[in-house]
Protein backbone atom coordinates (compact mmCIF):
# COMPACT_ATOMS: atom_id res chain seq x y z
CA UNK A 1 0.00 0.00 0.00
CA UNK A 2 1.44 3.31 -1.05
CA UNK A 3 -1.19 5.69 0.25
CA UNK A 4 -0.16 8.12 2.98
CA UNK A 5 -1.80 7.47 6.32
CA UNK A 6 -4.22 10.15 7.54
CA UNK A 7 -4.65 8.68 11.01
CA UNK A 8 -3.32 11.18 13.58
CA UNK A 9 -0.03 10.16 15.11
CA UNK A 10 -0.64 8.39 18.40
CA UNK A 11 -4.27 7.53 17.65
CA UNK A 12 -5.27 4.18 19.10
CA UNK A 13 -7.26 1.42 17.40
CA UNK A 14 -10.33 2.11 19.53
CA UNK A 15 -10.22 5.82 18.63
CA UNK A 16 -9.90 4.99 14.92
CA UNK A 17 -12.93 2.69 14.98
CA UNK A 18 -14.95 4.92 17.28
CA UNK A 19 -14.60 7.60 14.60
CA UNK A 20 -16.43 5.39 12.08
CA UNK A 21 -18.86 3.64 14.44
CA UNK A 22 -22.06 5.09 12.97
CA UNK A 23 -21.07 4.30 9.37
CA UNK A 24 -19.42 0.96 10.06
CA UNK A 25 -22.28 -1.38 9.09
CA UNK A 26 -22.74 0.18 5.67
CA UNK A 27 -18.99 0.23 5.09
CA UNK A 28 -18.23 -3.37 6.05
CA UNK A 29 -20.94 -4.76 3.79
CA UNK A 30 -19.15 -3.11 0.86
CA UNK A 31 -15.63 -3.73 2.17
CA UNK A 32 -16.01 -7.51 2.48
CA UNK A 33 -16.41 -9.09 -0.96
CA UNK A 34 -18.90 -11.91 -0.58
CA UNK A 35 -20.27 -10.44 2.67
CA UNK A 36 -23.58 -12.35 2.52
CA UNK A 37 -21.91 -15.64 1.67
CA UNK A 38 -19.32 -15.16 4.42
CA UNK A 39 -21.91 -14.69 7.16
CA UNK A 40 -24.38 -17.22 5.74
CA UNK A 41 -21.54 -19.74 5.99
CA UNK A 42 -20.66 -18.65 9.53
CA UNK A 43 -24.25 -19.10 10.70
CA UNK A 44 -24.58 -22.50 9.01
CA UNK A 45 -21.60 -23.72 11.01
CA UNK A 46 -23.16 -23.12 14.44
CA UNK A 47 -23.58 -26.67 15.81
CA UNK A 48 -26.84 -26.23 17.69
CA UNK A 49 -30.54 -26.48 16.96
CA UNK A 50 -32.11 -23.06 16.25
CA UNK A 51 -34.41 -23.19 19.28
CA UNK A 52 -31.57 -23.76 21.78
CA UNK A 53 -30.95 -20.90 24.22
CA UNK A 54 -27.22 -20.72 23.52
CA UNK A 55 -24.82 -18.46 25.41
CA UNK A 56 -22.68 -16.46 22.98
CA UNK A 57 -19.53 -14.39 23.49
CA UNK A 58 -18.60 -11.97 20.69
CA UNK A 59 -14.98 -10.79 20.82
CA UNK A 60 -14.38 -7.48 19.10
CA UNK A 61 -18.13 -7.24 18.70
CA UNK A 62 -18.16 -3.70 17.33
CA UNK A 63 -21.67 -2.65 16.38
CA UNK A 64 -23.05 -6.15 16.94
CA UNK A 65 -23.42 -7.06 13.28
CA UNK A 66 -22.28 -10.68 13.72
CA UNK A 67 -24.55 -11.00 16.77
CA UNK A 68 -27.44 -9.72 14.67
CA UNK A 69 -27.00 -12.59 12.22
CA UNK A 70 -26.74 -15.11 15.06
CA UNK A 71 -29.84 -13.73 16.78
CA UNK A 72 -31.87 -14.00 13.58
CA UNK A 73 -31.01 -17.71 13.38
CA UNK A 74 -31.08 -18.40 17.15
CA UNK A 75 -33.84 -16.21 18.60
CA UNK A 76 -33.44 -17.59 22.15
CA UNK A 77 -29.71 -16.86 22.37
CA UNK A 78 -28.08 -14.61 24.96
CA UNK A 79 -25.00 -12.53 24.22
CA UNK A 80 -21.96 -10.92 25.79
CA UNK A 81 -20.44 -8.29 23.49
CA UNK A 82 -16.80 -7.40 24.18
CA UNK A 83 -15.14 -4.52 22.37
CA UNK A 84 -12.51 -1.84 22.88
CA UNK A 85 -14.69 0.97 21.52
CA UNK A 86 -17.57 2.19 23.65
CA UNK A 87 -18.92 4.12 20.66
CA UNK A 88 -19.18 0.87 18.70
CA UNK A 89 -20.90 -0.82 21.64
CA UNK A 90 -23.34 2.09 21.91
CA UNK A 91 -24.48 1.36 18.36
CA UNK A 92 -24.96 -2.27 19.40
CA UNK A 93 -26.95 -1.25 22.50
CA UNK A 94 -29.39 0.66 20.33
CA UNK A 95 -29.60 -2.20 17.84
CA UNK A 96 -30.60 -4.71 20.53
CA UNK A 97 -32.61 -2.39 22.79
CA UNK A 98 -35.75 -4.49 22.35
CA UNK A 99 -33.96 -7.54 23.78
CA UNK A 100 -31.81 -5.71 26.33
CA UNK A 101 -32.27 -8.35 29.04
CA UNK A 102 -30.36 -10.89 26.93
CA UNK A 103 -27.40 -8.67 26.11
CA UNK A 104 -24.38 -7.67 28.17
CA UNK A 105 -21.71 -5.19 27.02
CA UNK A 106 -18.10 -5.10 28.17
CA UNK A 107 -15.59 -2.49 27.05
CA UNK A 108 -12.09 -3.92 27.07
CA UNK A 109 -8.98 -5.01 25.21
CA UNK A 110 -8.83 -8.47 23.63
CA UNK A 111 -5.35 -8.88 25.05
CA UNK A 112 -6.75 -8.62 28.58
CA UNK A 113 -10.05 -10.42 28.10
CA UNK A 114 -11.23 -12.66 30.95
CA UNK A 115 -14.43 -14.66 31.33
CA UNK A 116 -16.63 -15.42 34.26
CA UNK A 117 -19.03 -17.69 32.33
CA UNK A 118 -18.79 -20.73 30.10
CA UNK A 119 -20.18 -20.21 26.60
CA UNK A 120 -21.69 -22.49 23.97
CA UNK A 121 -20.35 -20.33 21.17
CA UNK A 122 -17.60 -17.75 20.79
CA UNK A 123 -17.65 -15.60 17.66
CA UNK A 124 -15.42 -12.88 16.28
CA UNK A 125 -15.43 -10.87 13.09
CA UNK A 126 -12.60 -8.79 11.58
CA UNK A 127 -11.06 -8.08 14.96
CA UNK A 128 -8.39 -10.55 16.09
CA UNK A 129 -6.00 -9.46 13.33
CA UNK A 130 -5.48 -6.25 15.33
CA UNK A 131 -3.40 -8.04 18.00
CA UNK A 132 0.07 -9.57 17.73
CA UNK A 133 0.83 -13.20 16.96
CA UNK A 134 1.81 -14.12 20.52
CA UNK A 135 -1.37 -12.48 21.78
CA UNK A 136 -3.43 -14.41 19.21
CA UNK A 137 -2.04 -17.67 20.56
CA UNK A 138 -2.87 -16.72 24.14
CA UNK A 139 -6.36 -15.67 23.05
CA UNK A 140 -6.97 -19.03 21.36
CA UNK A 141 -6.19 -20.78 24.63
CA UNK A 142 -8.48 -18.46 26.57
CA UNK A 143 -11.31 -19.01 24.09
CA UNK A 144 -10.87 -22.76 24.44
CA UNK A 145 -11.12 -22.44 28.22
CA UNK A 146 -14.19 -20.20 27.92
CA UNK A 147 -16.18 -22.75 25.93
CA UNK A 148 -18.39 -25.51 27.21
CA UNK A 149 -17.28 -29.01 26.14
CA UNK A 150 -18.55 -29.47 22.58
CA UNK A 151 -18.64 -25.71 22.04
CA UNK A 152 -17.53 -23.86 18.92
CA UNK A 153 -15.42 -20.85 18.02
CA UNK A 154 -16.27 -19.20 14.69
CA UNK A 155 -13.89 -16.51 13.50
CA UNK A 156 -14.32 -14.37 10.40
CA UNK A 157 -10.98 -12.70 9.89
CA UNK A 158 -8.24 -11.57 7.56
CA UNK A 159 -5.59 -13.91 6.19
CA UNK A 160 -2.07 -12.79 5.40
CA UNK A 161 -1.17 -13.17 1.75
CA UNK A 162 2.22 -14.86 1.61
CA UNK A 163 4.64 -13.75 -1.10
CA UNK A 164 2.97 -12.61 -4.32
CA UNK A 165 -0.46 -13.40 -2.89
CA UNK A 166 -0.29 -10.32 -0.68
CA UNK A 167 -0.31 -8.06 -3.72
CA UNK A 168 -3.01 -10.18 -5.37
CA UNK A 169 -5.28 -9.88 -2.35
CA UNK A 170 -4.68 -6.14 -2.06
CA UNK A 171 -5.29 -5.19 -5.69
CA UNK A 172 -8.34 -7.45 -5.89
CA UNK A 173 -9.82 -5.91 -2.74
CA UNK A 174 -9.38 -2.38 -4.07
CA UNK A 175 -11.06 -3.33 -7.34
CA UNK A 176 -14.01 -5.07 -5.66
CA UNK A 177 -14.65 -2.44 -3.00
CA UNK A 178 -14.75 0.29 -5.63
CA UNK A 179 -17.07 -1.78 -7.80
CA UNK A 180 -19.33 -2.17 -4.74
CA UNK A 181 -19.75 1.63 -4.69
CA UNK A 182 -17.74 2.48 -1.59
CA UNK A 183 -16.81 6.15 -1.31
CA UNK A 184 -13.16 6.95 -1.80
CA UNK A 185 -12.95 8.72 1.59
CA UNK A 186 -14.07 5.52 3.32
CA UNK A 187 -11.61 3.45 1.31
CA UNK A 188 -8.82 5.81 2.34
CA UNK A 189 -9.77 5.58 6.01
CA UNK A 190 -9.72 1.81 5.75
CA UNK A 191 -6.29 1.90 4.12
CA UNK A 192 -5.06 4.13 6.93
CA UNK A 193 -6.38 1.79 9.62
CA UNK A 194 -4.90 -1.22 7.85
CA UNK A 195 -1.47 0.38 7.55
CA UNK A 196 -1.39 1.33 11.21
CA UNK A 197 -3.19 -1.45 13.06
CA UNK A 198 -3.47 -4.70 11.07
CA UNK A 199 -1.27 -7.65 12.02
CA UNK A 200 -2.57 -10.38 9.73
CA UNK A 201 -1.46 -13.97 10.21
CA UNK A 202 -1.23 -16.70 7.60
CA UNK A 203 -3.97 -19.29 7.24
CA UNK A 204 -1.70 -22.10 8.41
CA UNK A 205 -0.51 -20.18 11.46
CA UNK A 206 -4.07 -19.40 12.52
CA UNK A 207 -5.08 -23.05 12.21
CA UNK A 208 -1.97 -24.20 14.06
CA UNK A 209 -2.68 -21.86 16.99
CA UNK A 210 -6.25 -23.15 17.28
CA UNK A 211 -5.09 -26.77 17.19
CA UNK A 212 -2.35 -26.08 19.75
CA UNK A 213 -5.05 -24.70 22.07
CA UNK A 214 -6.90 -28.04 21.82
CA UNK A 215 -9.40 -27.36 19.04
CA UNK A 216 -10.21 -29.35 15.95
CA UNK A 217 -10.05 -26.57 13.37
CA UNK A 218 -10.37 -25.74 9.70
CA UNK A 219 -10.87 -22.79 7.39
CA UNK A 220 -14.17 -23.78 5.83
CA UNK A 221 -14.57 -20.74 3.55
CA UNK A 222 -12.11 -18.33 2.00
CA UNK A 223 -12.61 -15.31 -0.26
CA UNK A 224 -9.14 -13.96 -1.08
CA UNK A 225 -7.94 -12.45 2.21
CA UNK A 226 -11.01 -13.24 4.34
CA UNK A 227 -11.61 -16.64 5.90
CA UNK A 228 -14.28 -18.28 8.01
CA UNK A 229 -12.56 -20.43 10.61
CA UNK A 230 -14.38 -23.11 12.59
CA UNK A 231 -12.75 -24.44 15.77
CA UNK A 232 -14.53 -27.16 17.73
CA UNK A 233 -13.86 -28.05 21.35
CA UNK A 234 -14.16 -31.80 21.94
CA UNK A 235 -17.16 -32.90 23.96
CA UNK A 236 -14.66 -34.30 26.44
CA UNK A 237 -11.21 -32.86 27.07
CA UNK A 238 -8.44 -35.29 26.22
Amino acid sequence: MTARTNIPKGETVDEAFSDVAHDYDQWVQKALPGYNEIFDTAIELIPYRPEKAIEVLDLGAGTGLFCKHVLEAFPNASFVLYDLSDEMLEVARKRFAASANRFEYIQGDLVQVRYRLKFDLVISSMSIHHIGDQEKQVLCRRIYQALQPGGAFINVDQIKGVGRFGELYWTTWLKKVREAGAEEKHIQKSIDRRRKFDQDASLLDQLDWMKMAGFQADCVYKNYFVGVFLALKPARDG
